[in-house]
């Protein structure tokens, strides 16, 4: 069916209804993702006992820490490498500064970037194009009994 006979059946209205998503979806404001500041003064401690802190048990798992009441804007992602140690990044990434950073158990596992696939180690270079001159920020970990210490 041609758009033409597609649109006389639909008529206006419904043809208006699906287009206008799309169209929407298509403007130029939402190719702009908004941009978010890297976490700097970063140094707390997250209780790896507690239920949100789970994924931590596993090789591989990871958590996402967003903006906490009592300490300053946060958004970092923790997790446990696939050798078993803690690591910490930055979940903005160097690319374009979405807060879209993860963690992937591919490669040997990497932080991965879920708005432009950009990858980076866990040492923050980036293994991609897309940021080869802007590494990921990455903390400093300390583990003591139960207990994950995240720090500059």
């Amino acid at each position: 069916m041609e758009r033409k006979e597609f649109l006389r059946k639909m008529g206006g209205g419904a043809a208006f209804a699906l287009m206008f998503p799309c169209v929407q979806s298509c403007s130029k404001d939402s190719e702009e993702p908004p941009s978010f500041p890297v976490p700097t003064g970063v140094d707390f401690t997250i209780d790896l006992r507690r239920s949100e802190n789970a994924p931590l048990a596993n090789n591989g798992g990871f958590i996402s820490i967003k903006s906490d009441p009592d300490l300053t804007y946060l958004d970092i992602v923790v997790a446990r490498n696939l050798e078993g140690d803690l690591v910490a990044a930055s979940k903005i990434c160097s690319h374009q500064q979405t807060e879209e950073v993860i963690f992937r158990d591919i490669e040997g596992g990497v932080f991965f970037c879920t708005t432009h696939s950009s990858k980076f180690a866990q040492d923050g270079t980036s293994l991609n194009l897309n940021t080869t001159s802007n590494p990921l920020k990455i903390f400093n970990t300390s583990l003591a009994g139960d207990f994950l210490r995240i720090f500059e």
